[in-house]
């Protein structure tokens, strides 16, 4: 299988004029030649924080503030969730795990309400879906061994020392959310040692030496963010001391479109569309251990964008083009690794 076109290859997305040869599901090679297509090809997107059980119940809460609609046991999207059925359940992430395959993206990470029940209504709904889906589950131990982790809520909702230390002995991922409201949960985050943090909307000049110290990852939802009135995040600060991702959160709020989630970072900070680019991409991909990019060797999880689209025409920067204009509309094809040959 080969694609031609304007290739975003490697870590700088560096656009090469030629092919990509793909072969049982992975880079063969990518070779510089005089094409004529239009097709621009980029990495797969990795949202890397969803929560897509919320699929069931898209934009209700109009009004309420970010307790009243996800704070457990009974905000808003807890109540829904505890009423629908697992039918329910699996048909509506069913749609949005397609239309996220249908918006270029090739790989996601969920935390997952509803303890084991939860983790395998999930699985249920990924089981025709070739997506790459890290799923934490939430709410026991149990629902962590019966999936790739652990996410949980926040440190002011509980103490969670005790699924911290089952997930670390299992060796499987720990998220947290921290910092999305206020600062007052960061430091008590801080202390589980996690594996990555979601939000940290209001960290301080200290929570970000802290980052940059340990390491840890830090996933953004700026759209989330906003619509829940809890301010934005230092997209540019964090990245200056850690690794950022981009996630797009509560699919009650907000459409797990990777594109709008990119445009809205680049324009309302200054974070360059490069950078915005690696964190809807080899970021998230480098938190959850997936090997996405460009390069020779890994697995084909591509994006495929019409370059000649009304949209796109005439666009003199790809990676711009890319994350402040593109959307789904111009995605021409996606090609992940458990597909044929045909998805291009």
């Amino acid at each position: 299988m080969d694609i031609e076109g304007t290739i975003l290859a490697g870590t700088d997305f560096d656009p090469i004029e030629g092919r990509i040869v793909i072969e049982d599901g992975r880079i063969e090679t990518i070779e510089e030649t005089t094409t004529d297509s239009e097709k621009v090809v980029l990495p797969a997107f990795v949202n890397a924080h969803t929560h897509i059980g919320d699929s069931i119940a898209k934009e209700a809460g109009g009004g309420l503030d970010l307790d009243e609609l996800v704070a457990p046991p009974d905000g808003l999207k807890h109540r829904l969730l505890r009423a629908a059925s697992h039918e329910e359940l699996v048909a509506s992430m069913g749609r949005t795990i397609a239309f996220m395959r249908e918006g270029g993206t090739g790989a996601f990470c969920e935390f997952r309400e509803g303890g084991v029940e939860g983790v395998r209504a999930i699985e249920d709904a990924l089981a025709e879906s070739p997506i790459a889906a890290t799923v934490l589950g939430r709410e026991s131990v149990a629902a962590m061994e019966a999936s790739q982790g652990f996410g949980a809520s926040g440190a002011r909702d509980a103490d969670f020392a005790d699924e911290r230390e089952a997930t670390r002995e299992a060796g499987k991922l720990f998220g947290i959310h921290a910092g999305e409201r206020d600062a007052e949960d960061i430091d008590a985050a801080f202390a589980l040692d996690p594996d990555f943090l979601v939000h940290m909307v209001h960290a301080d000049a200290d929570h970000l030496d802290r980052l940059e110290a340990e390491g840890w990852p830090v996933v953004v939802c700026p759209r989330s963010n906003l619509v829940t009135g809890v301010g934005l995040p230092p997209v540019e600060d964090l990245t200056a001391h850690t690794t950022v991702a981009l996630g797009t959160d509560n699919a009650m709020l907000d459409s797990p479109s990777m594109f709008r989630e990119m445009e809205f970072t680049a324009k309302l900070t200054g974070v360059s569309a490069h950078e915005v680019l690696r964190m809807a991409t080899l970021n998230g991909a480098d938190l959850l251990d997936i090997d996405v990019g460009i390069e020779a060797g890994n697995a084909a999880r591509l994006c495929v964008l019409d370059g000649d689209s009304h949209n796109l025409a005439g666009a003199r920067d790809p990676v711009r083009a890319v994350v402040r204009r593109a959307g789904v509309n111009d995605v021409e094809g996606v090609v992940l690794p458990a597909e044929t040959d045909d998805n291009s």
